[in-house]
């Protein structure tokens, strides 16, 4: 019997080669799009599972407002990790990195800025599962000047050599320069870590070179994590902070507040609101909205295949009467039915397959993950995956089984049988649903495109076009000559000005404990970022000062005793009006003055944040970069020009440089990869909509081909046939741009929360949304509705 119901299916498949392509296809593009979310979700979820502790690992965030939740930091300071090892027993161990260090490696006359290395504690391997391949975990950071090398490192510097014991010489970072050796190599970091580094050197290095640091509570330099025990709870733990902090910190720190929570390791990469990561951070919303496309695109497709099962009612009627009168039962033709429906779906699960390892290259490129084919024939994968393809053939073959199922033999054998009024009506009302979720779709990216178009093009309020940044990371040599390199650079006559500073806009920066005086006279302290310039930073990024003056060469005061500050700043501190704070007295890091100057409000950070107050100092001996305006079209030889000048005037130091807006737009890298992928996606959902409306439009001509013959004999235009075959669902997408345009509304609202600065959703964004669906369902109509009108009526008169 189930023999039989197989033939008859692959018969039925074979004699309907249009439907079964469309059914098939959309239902395999569906898969294929399903099966691609489920691997993006599934990484993005597997996140720091891979660490055997993983569940006891915690780290510290770092409150430095009561009332701002955005002042809340995983960096913070270093005595915090030793007291919460001394004082509760349920924790077990800790282990402390320093901020990212940039160091130039230097082995065998080959030389490399390695820009993603860390100072750490010797118990980093007895916290985290990152296992050494040559080493001992216990011995290897303990020493000074001692480092670990991941694998990839490794090969770089020693190719097949054995590392272990080798020195290489180290320049920058947080400690002197000096003569690092191999004590360690391990395995790379695992890609989907929230923290991920090349390069561990022993924190005692650090130590050497400023251990006042470390027993400071103000100074913010480190992040913080520890190991718990089983009984750990963690509201009973947070409840003893109080107290806590109460015996720690120094009296003199009590004015100012200061608190601490915690946050479990699989809650940093998804789940962390709190500012200055060690590392990249995932969307959680961005999730739901992938599980939602996803679930949108199969819902699609199943509409598409109820739709057309049920459209083919008629055609089938007559096969289901003559069964039924030779003795079939309702269940045998409902398993018929479900049987087609499940072996369309089984093929479509194959076709998916197939598709997916065709785009797996396109994926891993998109996303800058790593998806393996393996991956998708790990068993829980392969399970879901076919059994959503079994739930999937169910659901959508369960309603035209039962229908088909339903037919009374003498009625459609008699020929009087006609598809009801509720069939009709159900296949409109899946259409509307189907473009409703498309016109959101549509909706949704206009809004996607039009906030990163924002995003891109808005005025941050500092020029950031044609600047050319030269990293030289504080070398020591740059630093003693930073004005006459300065003055060599603007020798060359396509660069207009040059800047030398600590940090640039996008750029890491600290923060600085600030005490300014208030209107009321009292100094009211704060902890506004920091950026350390040079005389001509504010004029060479085109600053604009809204209150006092900027630095200038005529005032020998202004490197000892002045500062300036942005507008965010002087909120902060209690005025409303720039000018109210000139002239006010300052405390920062051992210096003291007055205000001078208070510049407009730059986005020098993301536009995911709002500007924060900001103070500028007058510091270039702590520089780290250069910035050069270039006027020139010819990049590349101005380009190769400062290359030249600079190998002559820095010839120890490697060239590295970008472009200001390249690497400030790296901030946006996820929100470009999810435009990307929310764009496609989308793209393949009104795809597959439209493969349904063709498959209905086709076949509602094809039903209709009598009614267009005698009109046609009658003398109707073409136009008034296309006209006649296309209304009717015109008429349904104009529905489902009533329906689609709140809800898609208040989802791009929910979306564009997480950006301080956005676009507004206006209203014409829908209509523009429903109008691409309506031109999109007119195309899909409108050639098998032009080719009716064009049929010759005596072919059509014909057809029985």
């Amino acid at each position: 019997m189930f023999k039989n119901y197989i033939k008859i299916a692959w018969r039925n498949l074979l004699k309907n080669k249009g439907y079964s392509a469309i059914n098939i296809g959309g239902l395999a593009i569906g898969m294929t799009c399903f099966l691609l979310i489920t691997l993006f979700v599934r990484n993005e979820l597997s996140y720091d599972s891979y660490h055997e502790n993983g569940d006891n690992i915690y780290r510290v965030v770092h409150h430095s407002s009561k009332d701002n939740l955005d002042d809340r930091w995983i960096w913070g300071n270093a005595p915090v990790g030793k007291a919460l090892k001394s004082d509760f027993s349920e924790v077990i161990e800790t282990v402390q990195f320093s901020g990212r260090s940039d160091v130039l490696l230097d082995y065998n006359e080959r030389s490399f800025q390695e820009a993603n290395c860390f100072y750490v504690d010797p118990t980093v391997f007895d916290v985290f599962s990152w296992p050494l391949i040559s080493g001992n975990p216990e011995t290897a950071l303990k020493a000074p000047y001692s480092i670990v090398l991941t694998e990839s490192i490794a090969k770089k510097y020693f190719g097949n050599e054995d590392p272990m014991g080798k020195s290489i010489d180290g320049v920058g970072g947080r400690a002197n320069d000096g003569v690092y050796t191999v004590t360690g190599v391990m395995k790379d970091v695992p890609s989907n870590s929230h923290f991920s580094f090349d390069i561990l050197m022993s924190m005692s290095s650090f130590y050497q070179t400023r251990p006042g640091i470390f027993d400071a509570w103000g100074y913010v330099d480190f992040y913080t994590y520890f190991l718990v025990n089983d009984n750990f709870d963690q509201t009973a733990f947070q409840d003893k902070m109080p107290d806590f902090l109460k015996k720690n910190r120094p009296a003199g720190d009590a004015q100012y507040y200061y608190d601490l929570s915690f946050e479990p390791l699989k809650d940093m990469y998804l789940n962390s609101k709190a500012a200055r990561q060690p590392g990249i951070t995932g969307n959680l919303s961005n999730i739901y909205i992938f599980i939602i496309i996803g679930f949108f695109i199969l819902v699609i497709a199943s509409i598409n295949f109820m739709n057309l099962a049920t459209a083919r009612s008629l055609d089938r009627a007559k096969e289901v009467g003559v069964r039924k009168v030779i003795g079939a039962d309702k269940k045998g033709l409902i398993y018929q039915f479900l049987g087609e429906s499940l072996l369309m779906g089984m093929l479509s699960a194959v076709l998916g397959l197939v598709l997916v390892m065709i785009c797996l290259p396109w994926m891993n490129t998109i996303t800058g993950k790593q998806f393996l084919i393996r991956e998708i024939f790990n068993g829980f994968t392969l399970s879901l995956y076919f059994a959503t393809a079994f739930i999937t053939g169910i659901l959508a073959g369960s309603y035209p089984a039962f229908i088909l199922s339903n037919f009374k033999p003498s009625s459609v054998l008699k020929g009087t049988f006609s598809t009801s009024k509720k069939g009709v009506n159900l296949r409109k009302g899946l259409v509307i649903f189907q473009f409703s979720l498309s016109i959101a779709l549509i909706a949704s990216t206009v809004i996607v495109y039009s906030q990163l178009d924002y995003m891109l093009n808005k005025n941050l309020g500092f020029d950031r076009e044609q600047q050319l940044v030269i990293d030289f990371n504080w070398d020591g040599q740059v630093r003693d000559n930073i004005e006459t390199i300065k003055r060599e650079f603007l020798n060359h006559p396509d660069i207009s000005s040059v800047s030398a500073s600590r940090t640039v806009p996008g750029g890491h920066f600290p923060a600085a404990g600030t005490n300014i005086e208030t209107k009321e006279g009292p100094m009211k302290n704060f902890d506004p970022f920091l950026y350390e310039i040079d005389v001509d930073f504010i004029p060479h990024y085109n600053i604009e000062i809204v209150a006092g003056r900027a630095y200038s060469r005529n005032f020998a005061t202004d490197t000892i005793s002045s500062m300036i500050i942005n507008e965010a700043a002087v909120k902060s501190f209690g005025y409303t009006d720039p000018s109210e704070i000139i002239g006010k007295q300052f405390e920062q890091w051992g210096k003291e003055g007055t205000i001078i100057g208070v510049v407009k409000d730059f986005n020098y950070l993301s536009l995911h944040q709002k500007v924060a107050p900001l103070t500028l100092r007058l510091e270039p001996s702590s520089s780290r970069y250069f910035s050069l305006q270039i006027k020139s079209q010819n990049l590349q030889k101005t380009i190769k020009d400062i290359k030249d000048k600079w190998a002559a005037l820095a010839p120890h130091r490697p060239f590295l440089y970008s472009f200001l807006d390249d690497s400030f737009n790296t901030q946006y890298e996820a929100d470009f990869k999810f435009k990307k992928l929310f764009t496609i996606f989308s793209f393949l959902a009104i795809l597959i909509a439209c493969l349904g409306l063709l498959g209905l439009a086709i076949y509602s001509a094809m039903q209709r081909t009598k009614e267009i013959g005698i009109r046609k004999v009658l003398g109707a235009e073409a136009s008034s046939i296309v006209k006649l075959l296309s209304k009717d669902f015109i008429k349904l997408v104009l529905i489902a741009v009533v329906i689609a345009t709140p809800f898609s509304w208040y989802a791009m609202h929910k979306w564009l929360g997480g950006y301080a600065y956005r676009v507004d959703v206006n209203w014409w964004v829908f209509g523009m949304a429903g109008m691409i669906a309506l031109a999109i369902a007119i195309l899909t109509i409108s050639f098998h509705a032009i080719k009716a009108s064009m049929a010759n009526p005596v072919k059509s008169l014909r057809t029985e």
